[in-house]
């Protein structure tokens, strides 16, 4: 969830309840507007480049001052466009997953949107209450706003903390800032607070109460406002407006500040405060409250919306701090929540109780990989001493600095009584305009289970712990989705009315999709680890959380463990360096077998046999007696439902074969479905569905919804999970095939080859400055062709990047970590295009491209067989082992399908084993018996 950050030279403080990273209170320290000897300036680094000629020059010897502290005239507010307002009716407010879906489609191009309610929905503030108000505390946090982008790496020899803090005492002088020296003297560096990492120094105790004086007071001053001690009588008596700053004022300078420091400018901030623990804005339903009360009941009420009917969250049992209980945030002018992406990608909500704006920016979640890239370009040595430095939420870069680097950002100004919603991976960041106080909270509608796979991957990869056990998650959904269609096919009625799951089943459905990739994630691992023994979890099993003891991977699925360490768990991928055991001795501990996997998916997809077999061997569901529905169904029967009219084009399915589980011969009869027939129940009334998983909304609007998972790989590199649009067929596309394109194919550059993980893969190698030309419909005027350049680009440690532009026109262009989401968006502008023309009337417009209609590798040329000649031609030493150790498969020993493992065959001293995409190299499997976690030093996720 969100967490604001800093601003000005006072001190304001915020804290968060785990105690454990902000350090011992200090009660009664309520600390005031305060100066210090000035920091030296930091050294220049690429985005102070930014700064207006002079804007950033010293303009005193370091003298303490306390006359004007706010520069008008220096204003950086960044020229960027706001993002969408939505406002939804009485009814449409009813159903806030059901909202959230509808808007998602628009607001996920801009990775923020704000929420306004209907007017009558106006709840109130526990908060405000006066016992409250006046006698409860928390505590803050303080933030150093200057140097939340301009600051220095910190590894200085720590002084002893008594030292600092005497130190630290000497400038609590109120109401005083300070220029810049323009000389470096250690004396001015010895001010700044190193005892603690930056951004977590802990700062005082306030009430609401005192909080909002001190604020008040901070901004008057900071601005040259009146106190209310200063108004005028008279003026009281007229109501005349006193003035303030604009919010846009505000905005400008707080990036001045940031941007281009001339002062030090402290704030506090009460922020991830725990509403079990503090106490929550809204009220909260106990056992004998009044249940009449609206507001306590609401799903907008965000003690309720992250387990509202609809959201994935509504399967997690454990109240977690931060996901599903809401986190309060106290703010005043200045303080800051840095860029940042919620846990485990997940949506966020956020509502104002009251006070003073909060300004939001936002960044697709499509355009993640570009913000941390311009991030790592323009702070390098912060990157450099902390490569996780985005974790932390303690720096911020310029919306103008982003904007010029090609990340695409947006506003959004937040008032009282409104919601502020961010989308799946979509970074965030802002400042609060004066005292307020929001609340937020997760929330995970269905469409968020492929963001929430691409991240757990990501954390396997970061070996980073995780919040929530993503697999829990989506069992529990399946099984659900699962009951529901049983009731349907047994014409129960649902207890309130509504199969809620239902639309996210059928062979193209959400659910369905996330299941099917992670079912095939699982049969891949379990077939690298052919060797271990494999038993039943038993029933003791789930009595704890189980991670794996080197990724920290969560082992809901499998496990691995050993006698030699009955204690030890490590997941599929690291099996072998749980112990020095040989392998034919560790066991595997499963949830189900594969066979039992599949009949999930069979289910989903909405085969009879395999709702009932998994209705009544797992759910222990029984047909209700009288209910003769389901018996007058053909069981032996082939059957179809229909799919969806909607293309849910989710992202991440990580190269798994979408046909597996359709008409495959290999699978008994009884799960095989042929085209042409529907089930639909003979029965209809308003609590019997018909069997069909195609919804009213996609039904009449068969649009293709994006929600691309383009999956970072770690914050270091780049990682994407493919796209199961990418991928129809039963096999991934084999360069070693002969393949007949339907697009010619010209060479312009075949560039150089690059050693490195992300440079190749199975499908192909893609060489540094490789260029081609191809002919496609124009994403101008669909009615005719131009002419497309491709290229791969060098993006440094993210490895390869893929661009797309219309040839003579440049800024018309595509980037992405792949050449297929590169096509892929070339197709969708096309049909973009398309559909606008079609709607103004016009004619000799050619049909909607399909979905299959065209594909990356083949479009940049990589499947063509001259083109493959030349670049093969540029490694004669076969170093891109997983595309030689591909072709070598293609033409002799089969190796498991793409995205399961590669055996690298030109080093038998040091073979590279890579499992789901994690290379471990034979001397790491040797060396890491036990726990440690260099072990990551050799591991890279695959880009795709």
């Amino acid at each position: 969830m969100a967490s604001p950050a800093a601003a000005h030279q006072i001190s304001p403080m915020v804290s968060s309840p785990t105690a454990s990273r902000d350090g011992p209170r200090r009660r009664g320290e309520k600390r005031r507007m305060r100066g210090c000897s000035p920091s030296p300036p930091p050294q220049t680094t690429p985005f102070q480049d930014l700064c207006p000629s002079g804007a950033c020059e010293d303009k005193g010897d370091g003298a303490t001052t306390t006359d004007r502290k706010w520069h008008p005239d220096e204003s950086h507010r960044p020229d960027i466009d706001d993002a969408p307002v939505f406002t939804p009716t009485e009814e449409e407010f009813k159903d806030p997953i059901g909202y959230i879906t509808t808007i998602r489609p628009q607001a996920e191009k801009y990775g923020i949107c704000r929420i306004v309610p209907p007017s009558s929905w106006r709840p109130p503030c526990s908060l405000k209450e006066k016992t409250f108000w006046e006698c409860t505390e928390f505590n803050t946090r303080v933030q150093q706003v200057d140097k939340l982008q301009n600051r220095e790496p910190t590894k200085k020899k720590p002084q002893p903390r008594a030292q600092k803090k005497r130190k630290r005492r000497k400038r609590l002088r109120f109401g005083m800032t300070h220029r810049r020296p323009s000389t470096n003297t250690s004396e001015s560096s010895d001010c700044g607070d190193t005892e603690e990492k930056f951004g977590f120094q802990s700062g005082s105790d306030f009430t609401l109460e005192e909080f909002r004086t001190y604020a008040d007071e901070f901004k008057q001053q900071y601005f040259g406002m009146k106190g209310s001690d200063e108004i005028p009588l008279s003026e009281i008596k007229k109501k005349k407006k006193i003035w303030q700053p604009s919010v846009d004022e505000i905005e400008g300078e707080y990036w001045r500040i940031v941007v281009c420091p001339t002062d030090e400018v402290e704030v506090d901030y009460g922020a991830d405060l725990d509403t079990s623990m503090f106490s929550s804005g809204f009220s909260k339903l106990s056992s004998d409250s009044n249940k009449q009360d609206s507001y306590g009941l609401s799903c907008w009420n965000l003690n309720n919306l992250p387990r509202t009917p609809g959201s994935v969250l509504s399967f997690e049992t454990e109240d977690i701090s931060g996901v599903v209980v809401p986190w309060l945030y106290v703010g005043m002018c200045f303080s800051s929540f840095c860029w940042h992406v919620e846990d485990h990608f997940l949506y966020s909500m956020n509502y104002m109780h009251f006070g003073e704006p909060k300004v939001w920016y936002g960044v697709p979640g499509a355009d993640a990989v570009k913000l941390e890239e311009a991030m790592r370009k323009n702070l390098p040595r912060l990157f450099e001493e902390q490569p996780d430095l985005l974790h932390e939420l303690v720096t911020q870069l310029s919306p103008s600095v982003l904007k010029s680097e090609g990340v695409p950002v947006y506003r959004v100004v937040q008032n009282p009584g409104e919601f502020v919603l961010t989308l799946p991976r979509a970074y965030h960041s802002g400042f609060n305009c004066g005292f307020n106080c929001a609340e937020a909270v997760n929330v995970a509608p269905v469409d968020w289970l492929p963001h929430g796979q691409c991240a757990v991957e990501l954390y396997r990869e970061q070996r980073r712990k995780t919040s929530i056990s993503h697999d829990k998650l989506l069992l529990t959904t399946a099984n659900e989705a699962v009951r529901q269609l049983w009731m349907n096919l047994c014409d129960c009625k649902s207890s309130q009315g509504v199969y809620r799951w239902q639309d996210t089943c059928g062979k193209n459905g959400i659910l369905t999709n996330a299941i099917k990739t992670r079912v095939k994630m699982e049969e891949a691992a379990r077939r690298v680890n052919a060797l271990l023994q494999y038993k039943k979890m038993g029933s003791d099993y789930d009595s704890t959380d189980r991670e794996c003891f080197s990724c920290f991977y969560d082992l809901h699925f499998s496990a691995v463990s050993c006698q030699c360490s009955p204690n030890r768990f490590a997941c599929l991928n690291h099996a072998s360096l749980l112990c020095s055991c040989e392998m034919d001795t560790k066991f595997a501990l499963i949830r189900y077998n594969i066979e039992e996997l599949d009949t999930l998916v069979a289910a989903l997809e909405g085969d009879p046999t395999a709702v009932y077999q998994w209705g009544q061997n797992d759910l222990g569901l029984v047909c209700p007696s009288g209910s003769g529905q389901y018996k007058k169904i053909d069981l032996g029967e082939s059957t179809r439902f229909l799919e969806s009219a909607t293309d849910v084009n989710h992202g991440c399915s990580l190269g798994v074969n979408q046909e597996r589980y359709h008409d495959d011969p290999a699978k008994p009869v009884r799960y095989q479905q042929e085209n042409g027939t529907q089930i639909d129940s003979e029965v209809h009334n308003n609590n019997k569905m018909s069997v069909s998983f195609e919804s009213p909304a996609t039904a009449s609007n068969p649009t293709r919804s994006n929600s691309d998972c383009s999956c970072p790989h770690s914050l270091n590199h780049s990682f994407e999970l493919p796209s199961s649009r990418v991928q129809t067929g039963s096999q991934p596309y084999d360069v070693s095939k002969t393949t007949i394109s339907k697009y010619s194919v010209e060479l312009l550059d075949h560039g150089k080859m690059m050693v490195g993980k992300k440079w190749c893969n199975r499908q192909g190698i893609f060489p540094k400055g490789f260029r081609s030309r191809v002919t496609f419909h124009s994403v101008l005027d669909p009615t005719g062709t131009c002419y497309y350049i491709s290229e791969v680009l060098d993006a440094g440690l993210l490895g390869p990047l893929f661009r797309v532009s219309v040839e003579g026109l440049p800024e018309v262009s595509f980037t992405h970590t792949s050449p297929m989401q590169c096509w892929d968006s070339v197709r969708d502008r096309v049909n973009e295009e398309i559909e606008k023309q079609q709607s103004v009337g016009k004619s000799g417009l050619p049909d909607l491209l399909s979905m299959n209609s065209v594909n990356g590798l083949e479009m940049f040329g990589f499947l063509s067989s001259p083109i493959i000649k030349e670049i093969e031609a540029l490694d004669p030493g076969h170093q891109c082992l997983d595309y030689w150790s591909s072709r070598i498969s293609s033409v002799g020993t089969e190796l498991p399908s793409e995205s399961v493992m590669a055996t690298a065959v030109n080093d038998s001293t040091n073979p590279t084993i890579k499992l789901l995409g994690i290379e471990i190299t034979r001397k790491e499997i040797e060396q890491s018996s036990s726990f440690n976690n260099s072990c990551a030093e050799g591991s890279h996720l695959v880009g795709c």
